[in-house]
């Protein structure tokens, strides 16, 4: 009989998993497994918000105080243009487009974000090579803007060997170097030419920018067009044969996409423009533009307010539930607008 029990109790404690070292080590590691995820989750809400505004005009007090020079016409638009480049790579996660390692590496929003920021800087860096910093068209280009504006046309999602970070870093280093000099009473080499055909010419190409984001923004609702791309040119032709009538529509994984690309986009222009009401300012009262360019700045305000829903909802234009990208773009296509009006006057002799 005492063998039966011992036999009987070795086949229960066979079938038992009694708690020991073993069970231990294997809770604590689906604790720790569970607190990474929980941090690598919060760590991505936080470094999904969006970068607050700034005071242009503090920002570019402090700027120039770095370097002990005084205000001059182009120091607000320079200043702007550092301050915001350096947000890309300084704000909360750093530069994100290019994050191979979580949470940077499954978020889209941000990343997004930066990229329609960037897109204006790289337009705003280019009208400052080719036209703010030249008197006329056989001026000579100013050496440090030769520098910058290249290197913000950089791949934006580049890893290493160069990392994207440090090749727009160098470019912020010749934009710092560019507003020293054309603050330095001493030095003549280095100008910015606040004229009403430069600051037009700028207006156009982020005229033609807004213009396609508003389009992309609309096409979250299917929608069919007229094809307009050869109206108002009886001679216009085109490459190959295309249809009198489109469909267009946004994928549904790309709608945020677009939507905080524009937001990026609105973001950078706000303050360009606020910089461009400082050291344009003769130039916009000469022409009586002061309103308009104030009802842009005013317009673009209102694409930043807050977004309360977690995701970016795409109803349909008289449907249920409200779309926010037809709602951004109603505000961008009222900026372009009041942005064509003001290029109108700018360019009126």
């Amino acid at each position: 009989m005492g063998g039966w029990f011992r036999q009987k109790w070795s086949g229960f404690r066979a079938r038992v998993r009694w708690p020991g070292t073993g069970g231990l080590a294997r809770r604590l590691a689906l604790f720790g497994g569970g607190a990474v995820v929980v941090f690598v989750v919060v760590l991505g809400i936080y470094w999904s918000s969006e970068p607050n505004p700034f005071s242009v005009r503090q920002n570019t007090a402090e700027k120039l105080a770095a370097s002990g020079n005084e205000y001059v016409i182009g120091s607000a638009t320079t200043a702007a243009m550092i301050r915001v480049a350096e947000t890309l790579l300084d704000k909360p996660g750093g530069y994100l487009t290019n994050d191979i390692m979580p949470p940077g590496i499954y978020l889209d929003n941000i990343p997004n974000w930066e990229f329609g920021a960037l897109v204006q800087i790289r337009d705003l860096s280019r009208a400052m090579r080719e036209s703010f910093s030249r008197s006329q068209s056989q001026s000579t280009e100013d050496p440090d803007l030769i520098i910058a504006e290249p290197n913000f046309h950089f791949d934006n999602d580049s890893w290493i060997f160069p990392a994207t970070e440090n090749v727009y870093g160098e470019a912020v280093e010749s934009l710092y170097s560019y507003l020293t000099r054309i603050s330095d009473q001493d030095n003549s080499d280095a100008q910015f030419f606040a004229r009403a055909d430069n600051l037009a010419t700028w207006l156009e190409d982020v005229e033609t920018r807004l213009g396609s984001l508003s389009q992309r923004l609309s096409a979250s609702v299917r929608q069919n067009r007229i094809n307009t791309d050869t109206a108002g040119e009886p001679a216009a032709a085109q490459s190959t044969p295309a249809n009198s009538e489109v469909q267009v529509q946004t994928p549904w994984l790309e709608i945020d996409d677009i939507f905080y690309e524009a937001r990026g986009a609105t973001w950078a222009l706000i303050h360009f423009l606020r910089a461009v009401e400082i050291d344009f300012e003769a130039v916009v009262e000469d022409k009586n533009a002061g309103a308009s360019l104030r009802q842009i700045i005013r317009e673009l305000e209102a694409s930043q307010g807050t977004v309360y829903f977690p995701i970016i909802l795409n109803g349909s234009g008289f449907g249920t539930f409200a779309n926010h990208s037809l709602t951004m773009a109603n505000y961008i296509s009222r900026a372009n607008a009041a942005i064509i009006d003001l290029r109108t006057l700018l360019e009126q002799g």
